[in-house]
């Protein structure tokens, strides 16, 4: 049987491409913590505490800013690596 020839060159491999590694910026978990905790504290402070000057005077408007806390804090944890 003969034998098979050995390669002169090396074969050539490209080199490897890094990846960037996305970094969140340092604000971004905070401010969504926050954000949750402030949606679920207003909802329940006026559920709690109706009279209340400030939340007695917006009705049903404290779900809507609550709730928005609360989707506003969802948003920002899609950004975050």
């Amino acid at each position: 049987m003969p034998k098979s020839r050995v390669r002169k060159k090396a074969v050539y491999t490209p080199p490897q491409k890094q990846k960037e590694v996305k970094v969140s910026p340092r604000w971004l978990a905070p401010v969504m913590v926050t954000s949750w905790i402030l949606g679920v504290g207003w909802i329940s402070t006026w559920y709690v505490w109706q009279d209340a000057p400030l939340l007695g005077t917006l009705q049903s408007w404290n779900l809507l800013i609550g709730f928005s806390l609360i989707i506003f804090g969802v948003i920002l944890s899609t950004k975050w690596r």
